[in-house]
């Protein structure tokens, strides 16, 4: 109240009423919050599908190849935005979808290459000159089974076939052997070649 007994008049900003309501609505204060929550969610979606595409890698490892790699979303290291995010797992997703196939198909071929392995046991002349190896049984290892026949030309005549089971791994140590005795041929001729002759060996000089 003033001195004359009016009432006292506030006066404010004029602000369009609408515009006001709508940025200190609920709704618009929770934009924030909702965004990282949707960040926190994908970024937790993404996590798992690369557990399980690289699950999926080690699965067939020594088997098959499986395509893991997913292009990168951005040229520089920075926080993906959601839309990026949402890219990024529906990337992995196809991998997955992609690696699933491919080791059924490999689990399909490995079950008929089993059978094929069941029936030239049992019958060696059924499959002649057939050979299955360990890998294409999907089982570790370089050995494999052969269809031949016994006493070479004579078994061939006769009839005679059996399955061969061979190791077929070569030694370490013969490996090594013939990988030195390579380069030590490589060495030799690069000698030749610097010189422009070949080394002649010279007999030992001999004290009289």
């Amino acid at each position: 109240m003033d001195g004359c007994g009016d009432a006292a008049v506030i006066y404010t900003q004029a602000r369009p009423m609408p515009d006001l309501l709508a940025r200190e609505s609920p709704a618009a204060l929770r934009v924030g919050a909702d965004e990282r929550l949707a960040r926190a969610e994908l970024r937790r979606q993404v996590g798992r599908l690369e557990r399980q595409l690289a699950g999926l890698v080690a699965e067939g490892f020594g088997r098959v190849v499986i395509e893991h790699r997913v292009d990168a979303v951005a040229a520089e290291p920075r926080p993906l935005d959601l839309g990026e995010l949402e890219r990024l797992r529906d990337e992995l997703a196809d991998r997955i979808a992609d690696a699933r196939a491919t080791l059924r198909e490999r689990a399909r071929t490995e079950a008929d290459n089993r059978e094929l392995l069941r029936q030239m046991i049992a019958s060696p002349a059924d499959f002649k000159w057939v050979q299955v190896s360990r890998d294409d049984l999907g089982e570790p290892g370089c050995g494999h089974w052969h269809s031949r026949p016994r006493l070479g030309p004579l078994g061939m005549l006769m009839g005679w076939w059996r399955v061969r089971v061979s190791s077929g791994c070569p030694l370490a140590g013969r490996l090594a052997a013939v990988e030195q005795e390579v380069e030590g041929q490589a060495s030799e001729k690069g000698t030749g070649a610097e010189t422009g002759c070949v080394p002649v060996p010279t007999a030992p000089h001999r004290r009289g």
